[in-house]
């Protein structure tokens, strides 16, 4: 067994999709993918998978393709004293950004997500993300060298993602995100 554990079962999973799309599903109908300690900014992690939850796969790699192409950002919710506001493409969160390098980890992830479901004989179109978590993992300690013989402690933090998506019957599949790319 490995020391990494899901933070959430599968009847976890089961529970969330019948009170939020009202739909009984089988663990046979559940996918998974993770990936470990990707050095990247732990807070954009948050936000990006706050955003992509609740996405179909195909909607959350379009979406995560253009912020990487810098055409479309990320809302920002929690991390938002002393940020800059930009305009955005929806109403009512005046704050975003565009964090590159956290949207190609998570395109690693909803590549490998995407995987599984092919796979395990899912239909990718149908399956939704549910579940999109970030957790810190360790700290990569290192020292810049001073002069005098000085030196100042240099932390990297990791970051584990993981993401459950489920094939959903074509009724409740969530419809197409109505964002609007910058021109």
């Amino acid at each position: 067994m490995s020391r990494w554990h899901w933070s959430v079962t599968d009847e976890d999973i089961i529970d969330l999709t019948f009170r939020k799309f009202g739909v009984k599903i089988t663990e046979d109908q559940i996918v998974k993918a993770a990936g470990r300690e990707y050095r990247i900014s732990w807070k954009k992690a948050i936000e990006t998978a706050r955003f992509i939850k609740y996405m179909t796969i195909k909607q959350a790699e379009w979406y995560l393709e253009q912020v990487v192409k810098l055409k479309m950002p990320i809302p920002i919710r929690t991390f938002i004293k002393k940020q800059a506001h930009h305009r955005t493409p929806w109403s009512g969160w005046p704050v975003a950004k565009w964090p590159v390098k956290v949207a190609k980890a998570f395109l690693e992830v909803l590549h490998n997500l995407e995987n599984n479901a092919v796979y395990k004989g899912l239909n990718v179109d149908r399956v939704v993300i549910v579940h999109a978590a970030t957790h810190k993992g360790r700290k990569i300690w290192n020292y810049m060298p001073r002069a005098f013989g000085r030196s100042t402690p240099w932390v990297q933090d990791t970051v584990h993602i993981e993401l459950v998506g489920v094939e959903l019957p074509p009724d409740n599949v969530p419809k197409r995100i109505k964002l609007v790319p910058f021109k």
